[in-house]
């Protein structure tokens, strides 16, 4: 099968939940013997067509900023989207899978699937819906949700990354449409390899380097500014404590002025963004993950840290998926996002050394249920039947 996957951001220049996704998928559909191509954003250097883990990669423009004062860049989608065309339509592939997100390649990707009799699948990582509002106001807001429903009525066959998307995704397009739940994943195997980072780590809680691991974006919607503030809390029963921040993006200036403002720079390491080997020494070095965001499609740093055996807290938000991963009080919390619940759930964790064992395993276990090859074999099915339906 000769498929080709749509999508602006393209790992491992840039990373985040869906680049890896994307990557993770076509390197496993290539090694069992399909043609994969992605077409992005040229964001390395030399052609503009190169071979990467077994898969093509076509730059379909030079790189751009992906965000502006914060916000996706509505000018960065568009460029791509009118570029992607001449790319997309000079070959002749099986099926194209487009991630929706920032949607306007998903109409360049309905349009080459018409002109080239081809089926298209529209995988939806998140659906904003009223949400829109709060991202760019009222007026603005009207024309996101608008754009969304569009490209939501465009799409024949969908995919979403969890049960939570799926959900909202029915309230655009209704129960008659197909939709299939394929999450995203994680290696196994390649994550027990790992060794957590640091020399002196022996193996127990309490040797462990950080106290806090977050791991995303330094964007507003994250709230890392939240979590800070529960550190100066936490500062006062843990005088040593320390917290990890692995990410970057436009908030990290204001992130890294907001702990020195409140006395905590020596306890928030920034450490940008790092290797996914690195990542992951770092979560396992770790004695909870928190991630306080405010929207999550899915959230795939849990079940990194899952499978981990980290425990996870998250935050009680209408858009963040990520709350439907932790079981709560059993591998994590589900909390309020405000400074004093995440810090008392944190100290929760990191005092219990005992239940925090438990709470591990159980993280442990429940990460068995997102390895990537089983996605695999489950999105080879929804392909073929968008094939036999097209």
């Amino acid at each position: 099968m000769k498929v080709a996957f749509v999508y602006d951001a393209v790992y491992p220049w840039v990373k985040g939940g869906a680049e890896v996704r994307i990557h993770e998928l076509g390197k496993r559909l290539s090694l069992k013997g399909h043609d994969v191509h992605l077409f992005g954003i040229k964001w390395w250097e030399g052609e503009d067509v190169i071979h990467y883990e077994g898969m093509t990669l076509h730059g379909v423009c030079e790189a751009m900023n992906l965000y502006v004062n914060g916000r996706r860049s509505i000018s960065e989608a568009f460029v791509f989207s009118v570029k992607l065309f001449p790319a997309l339509v000079k070959e002749k592939f099986d099926l194209i899978d487009v991630s929706v997100f920032p949607y306007f390649s998903c109409f360049t990707v309905k349009a080459v699937s018409i002109l080239k009799k081809i089926p298209a699948v529209f995988t939806w990582h998140e659906v904003w819906g009223d949400y829109w509002y709060e991202y760019l106001g009222k007026r603005k807001g009207f024309f996101g949700i608008l754009i969304e429903t569009a490209v939501a009525k465009i799409s024949k066959n969908n995919i979403a990354v969890s049960n939570w998307t799926k959900d909202r995704l029915v309230t655009l397009v209704g129960m008659n449409r197909q939709i299939e739940v394929l999450p995203n994943g994680i290696d196994l195997k390649l994550i027990s390899e790992i060794k957590p980072y640091g020399q002196d780590y022996a193996g127990n809680q309490e040797s462990k380097i950080y106290d806090i691991i977050f791991a995303g974006r330094l964007i507003k919607e994250k709230n890392v500014n939240v979590l800070i503030k529960a550190i100066k809390l936490l500062k006062k029963s843990f005088p040593e404590i320390c917290c990890c921040i692995v990410g970057d993006g436009p908030e990290r200036k204001t992130l890294e002025k907001l702990a020195h403002d409140l006395g905590v720079q020596d306890s928030v390491k920034f450490e940008g963004f790092q290797e996914y080997r690195a990542l992951i020494g770092k979560i396992k070095a770790s004695k909870v993950l928190v991630l306080p965001s405010s929207r999550e499609g899915f959230g795939m740093v849990v079940i990194e840290a899952f499978a981990c055996g980290v425990p996870v807290i998250t935050v009680k938000e209408k858009y963040n998926a990520a709350q439907g991963l932790i079981e709560d009080g059993v591998d994590g919390f589900v909390v309020e996002l405000e400074e004093s619940e995440i810090a008392d759930a944190v100290e929760k964790i990191i005092r219990t050394i005992s239940d925090n064992r438990k709470a591990s395993e159980a993280a442990f276990n429940k990460a068995k249920k997102y390895n990537w090859d089983g996605i695999v074999e489950n999105i080879l099915l929804v392909y073929e039947y968008s094939l036999k339906r097209h």
